[in-house]
């Protein structure tokens, strides 16, 4: 293993900047940041748990998107805040490849999830009538497991590319997090392997995942068009529309950090261009999914009403 023939035990994440006047109002940010995320996250994950009436396939992988929001945003926002207020935010290099791991693991099981999510609006409008034959709870749980086969896969085949490499004696990272692209740029050893590594199970994840959502979207507005009234289109539009946002901001900030070379994307700016879907976008999605979703608008009605109910009684 690297580990083994390094001479480095632990890491300095530099974090997201050196400048001392921004470190306070930057840790009270990305607080606020942080707790947005937590409550909203939560609060989805308890609302879904707690109403009968959204436990359907849809909200079965809303839930498990901000479970894995929640998880994500927590594997690595906490360390950040460290960076702000301690003079040296250190990291063993066994807890740098753990934040990695489970960095990647949540990363790529959540464009997994919003594929599936994908492919449920797409039975839901295309196949209607047997929607809840095709969505079973046994194919959810089947979909659901493999989300979680191929974020562990992933998971594994870079944290275990990054374990191979040998750090001699630069060991302050340029980064808020463990991440990939910091960690090739300190290796002694090639990274040649390494980045292919990289590129390849990138490109594998978002491939599948793109065919996936471009495929049933491509049939969802296959159908819509057909629909003659417009009130019709306007529902089935509006049934998609959060789960389109969520992707293209998901995705589209994604692609723009690892799909691009870094001598066209230096690290400084990666390391901004990051903080959206690692910090902002789990913060976003229960927002978006709450203000734009009826049903979890009124099932949040509902629970504040029978809370107000039991306070008066």
């Amino acid at each position: 293993m690297g580990a083994e023939n390094s001479s480095v035990t632990e890491f300095i994440l530099a974090g997201l900047t050196d400048q001392p006047g921004l470190q306070i109002p930057l840790f009270l940010l990305f607080l606020g940041f942080y707790v947005v995320t937590v409550v909203g996250n939560l609060g989805l994950i308890t609302l879904i748990g707690l109403n009968s009436r959204l436990h359907i396939p849809m909200y079965f992988f809303l839930f498990n998107l901000s479970l894995i929001d929640f998880c994500y945003s927590t594997t690595i926002t906490p360390k950040m805040l460290m960076s702000f207020v301690s003079r040296k935010n250190t990291i063993l290099h066994a807890g740098c490849l753990t934040q990695l791991f489970f960095f990647c693991f949540f990363v790529i099981s959540e464009s997994f999830v919003l594929s599936a999510m994908a492919y449920d609006r797409y039975v839901a409008i295309c196949k209607p009538l047997v929607y809840t034959v095709t969505m079973s709870p046994k194919v959810c749980l089947l979909l659901l497991l493999g989300v979680y086969v191929m974020g562990f896969s992933g998971a594994m085949a870079h944290t275990g590319s990054i374990a191979t490499l040998i750090f001699c004696a630069d060991n302050l990272i340029n980064h808020f997090v463990c991440d990939i692209p910091p960690l090739l740029e300190l290796a002694c050893n090639s990274s040649y392997v390494h980045e292919l590594v990289v590129f390849i199970v990138v490109t594998i994840v978002i491939g599948m995942v793109t065919a996936t959502i471009s495929i049933s979207y491509a049939l969802i507005l296959s159908s819509i068009l057909r629909i003659h009234s417009t009130e019709g289109r306007s529902k089935a539009f509006s049934t998609c529309s959060s789960h389109i946002i969520v992707v293209f901001l998901f995705f589209g900030s994604g692609a723009f950090v690892y799909l691009k070379p870094p001598s066209v994307l230096p690290l400084d700016q990666g390391k901004v261009s990051s903080l959206f879907y690692t910090i902002v976008v789990p913060m976003l999605n229960p927002l978006i999914y709450s203000l734009r979703n009826k049903d979890v608008k009124a099932a949040l009605r509902k629970t504040l009403g029978k809370n107000n109910f039991l306070r008066k009684e």
